[in-house]
């Protein structure tokens, strides 16, 4: 790892468990039987069932654990191992049958093989990495003939307002492009809470927008089926959002101008004579 991504697995390390026992994330109610997922996931990629899913950049696998209670195969990746442990442990408590392995998702291929009906991603992922190249071959690998690769982020747009304590409009702060230089962080606790004292303050994080995004998939080798933007978000990631209804959050100013999320569906084509593998 570079010295970012190291920074940034050590800000994780010591985030998890803030996380793991946060309102946010919910874990009580996860275990008595809620999903994780959001009803525009389940939309998209539909039924699941018996299907293998890679869950990339799983942090400690609620989604991941939450795709198998719909029926999937899974597979959950994070390079953290204190997320990996505690996914194994929340998989083991409930009883839910799922693989976790802990890996730099970019090295990947060194350490699983095989590939997957569904390749899946969600909701702060992909900033964390610098190179949506590298980010792309690796989830194309995985996705078999035939196979999908689905995405749920946060709009890069929607990413360029100050998000600072104490701010309440729409002021642009970041940039939309990407530079290859990352932007710093030093912020306190974490975003399930603010009020907690944590040691790794420092991160590092990427702007892609997604015009890069969608040209790294298309030269992995991959076709992009659809591409989605909404309006509203299931997390309240900027000062200025108030509830929508629906478990969602729009902005509190220029409601509905702004796009917030995006999501993707992209498909690895059949080579005429071959024959799709069986999947992870």
């Amino acid at each position: 790892m570079d010295e970012y991504a190291e920074a940034n697995r050590r800000h994780w390390d010591e985030v998890v468990p803030i996380h793991a026992r946060s309102a946010l994330y919910d874990v009580e109610g996860f275990k008595s039987g809620q999903s994780r997922l959001k009803p525009v996931e389940l939309a998209e990629l539909g039924d699941v069932r018996e299907k293998t899913l890679l869950h990339l950049q799983c942090q400690f696998g609620l989604d991941t654990l939450s795709w198998a209670r719909e029926g999937a195969i899974v597979t959950g990746v994070d390079y953290s191992s204190v997320a990996i442990e505690a996914a194994r442990a929340l998989a083991a408590e409930t009883g839910i049958e799922a693989r976790f392995i802990e890996s730099d998702v970019l090295r990947l291929p060194e350490k699983l093989d095989g590939t997957f009906d569904i390749v899946f991603t969600s909701y702060g992922a992909l900033n964390w990495l610098r190179d949506m190249d590298a980010w792309a071959g690796v989830a194309a690998h995985f996705v078999r003939p035939g196979g999908t690769l689905y995405l749920a982020e946060f709009h890069p747009f929607a990413s360029v307002f100050d998000d600072r304590p104490g701010v309440t409009g729409l002021r642009v702060h970041y940039p939309y492009f990407a530079s290859g230089e990352p932007i710093r962080s030093d912020d306190d606790g974490t975003y399930t809470d603010r009020s907690e004292k944590i040691e790794n303050r420092t991160t590092y994080d990427w702007p892609h927008p997604i015009s890069e995004v969608l040209t790294a998939i298309i030269d992995a080798g991959l076709r992009i089926e659809f591409l989605h933007e909404f309006p509203v978000t299931p997390y309240e990631f900027h000062p200025a959002m108030e509830p929508a209804g629906d478990n969602l959050m729009r902005l509190t100013e220029h409601d509905g101008c702004v796009p917030l999320i995006y999501t993707f569906k992209a498909l690895k084509p059949v080579i005429a004579g071959l024959k799709p593998d069986a999947g992870g």
